[in-house]
C-alpha cells in the first residue's frame, strides 16, 4: 500500500476503533459485548496455536537451555570448587591424624626410655650429592639444641645433630655412609658398630666373630661417653642377614632399620639423657606366635573289617527289633 493521505486516515480510523473496543471490553467485564467474538476466535485459532506451540516447544527449550547455560556453568564451577576445598580439608585432616599418631608414638618411645626430648618437624632434606643423607629440622640453638645430640622418632634411631643454627639444625641420618653408632644385641648383649649404607640395610660389625645371631634378632644403641652423640637403649633395627662365621675376630650382619628415612616428619631431639641405661626396654613387644591347630585324622578300617562290622550292626538291629515286637526288653 502506498503512503497516501487516504491510507493514513484509514490507519488512524482502525487505531481509534481498536481503542474503542478495548475500552468497551474493559468496562463490560465478564458481560463484555465482545466476549462472544473472543470465544469464537479462540475456538477457531486454538488448535492452530496448540500445533504451533508443540512444534516450537523443543526449540524454545533449547533456547532456554542456552540462555541458562551460563548460570548452570557458574553453579557447576562453584560446586567443583567447593568439592576441591572439602577434599583439601579431608586431606589436611588425614595428615594431621597421621602426625598425631607419629607424635604419640614418639612420646611413648621417649617415655619408655626416660629421654627428655624437644619435638621438631622435618622441614627440608639435604642434597644427595656425595651420597649424603641429611634433613633440616625447625629447632636450633634458641631451643636448647646442641651439636651431637641424638635424634629419634616413634620407631627408633633417626640420626644425630651435626650443625646448629639459631632456629634450625641439620641432622645426619643413620643410613648415611659417614654415620656410625655403637650397638648392643637384645638379650645376648653382643656389641658392635652399625654403619649406614644408604637405601640398603645397615652393616653391623660385631666385635665377637663367634657371636650367635640369627635373622629377627634386634639391636639398640649402646650409648656414648657422656651420652654424646648417642644415648643408650634407642631401637636401631632388626637383623635380616648374617654372614657365615669365617673364624675372624669380627662378624658382619645386616640390619633393617626401624625408621623409614624417606618419610620423616615428626622427630625428637634428646636434650636430656636417661638417668640409667634402659637397655632393651624401649624395643616394642614381639608379636605372639599364632597357636598351632592340630587335626587328628583316624584312618578308616580295611574293607573286610568294615563289611563285617556293618553285618554285625545290621544283625544287632534286627534282634533289637524282634525283641520289641515280642514285648521283651532289648538286651
Amino acid at each position: 500500500m502506498r503512503d497516501t493521505r487516504e491510507s493514513r486516515l484509514l490507519l488512524v480510523l482502525l487505531i481509534a476503533i481498536a481503542f474503542a473496543l478495548i475500552t468497551v471490553d474493559i468496562r463490560g467485564g465478564q458481560e463484555s459485548p465482545v466476549d462472544g467474538a473472543r470465544q469464537a476466535a479462540a475456538a477457531v485459532f486454538g488448535p492452530v496455536e496448540n500445533g504451533v506451540a508443540a512444534a516450537v516447544d523443543p526449540i524454545g527449550n533449547a533456547i532456554g537451555a542456552v540462555r541458562d547455560s551460563g548460570e548452570r556453568h557458574t553453579r557447576i564451577a562453584a560446586l567443583e570448587k567447593e568439592n576441591a576445598e572439602l577434599k583439601a580439608e579431608l586431606g589436611s585432616d588425614d595428615r594431621n591424624r597421621n602426625r598425631l599418631r607419629e607424635l604419640d608414638a614418639m612420646l611413648k618411645t621417649a617415655g619408655a626410655g626416660q629421654y627428655g626430648i624437644k619435638g621438631a618437624q622435618v622441614i627440608a632434606i639435604g642434597a644427595a650429592q656425595g651420597f649424603s643423607w641429611t634433613v633440616t629440622v625447625d629447632v636450633g640453638a634458641r631451643d636448647g639444641i646442641k651439636r651431637d645430640m641424638t635424634v629419634l622418632n616413634g620407631s627408633g634411631l633417626v640420626g644425630r645433630v651435626t650443625t646448629v643454627g639459631p632456629s634450625t639444625s641439620t641432622v645426619l641420618l643413620a643410613n648415611d655412609p659417614d654415620f656410625t653408632v655403637g650397638t648392643r644385641m637384645e638379650k645376648s648383649d653382643e656389641l658392635g658398630f652399625a654403619t649406614g649404607q644408604g637405601d640398603r640395610p645397615l652393616l653391623v660389625q660385631l666385635l665377637n666373630g663367634k657371636a650367635k645371631v640369627k635373622p629377627g634378632d634386634r639391636l639398640v644403641t649402646f650409648g656414648s661417653r657422656a651420652d654424646k652423640p648417642f644415648v643408650p637403649g634407642v631401637p636401631v633395627g632388626e637383623v635380616v642377614r648374617v654372614d657365615p662365621a669365617g673364624g675372624g675376630l669380627t662378624r658382619n650382619i645386616y640390619v633393617r632399620p626401624y625408621v623409614g628415612f624417606t618419610k620423616l616428619d615428626i622427630v625428637g631431639v634428646v636434650v636430656q639423657a636417661p638417668r640409667s641405661d634402659p637397655r632393651d626396654t624401649v624395643l616394642p613387644q614381639k608379636p605372639k606366635p599364632a597357636p598351632t591347630v592340630t587335626v587328628t585324622v583316624t584312618p578308616p578300617p580295611p574293607d573286610g573289617q568294615a563289611a563285617d562290622g556293618q553285618r554285625d550292626q545290621q544283625g544287632q538291629n534286627q534282634r533289637n527289633q524282634q525283641g520289641q515286637d515280642q514285648g521283651d526288653p532289648t538286651p
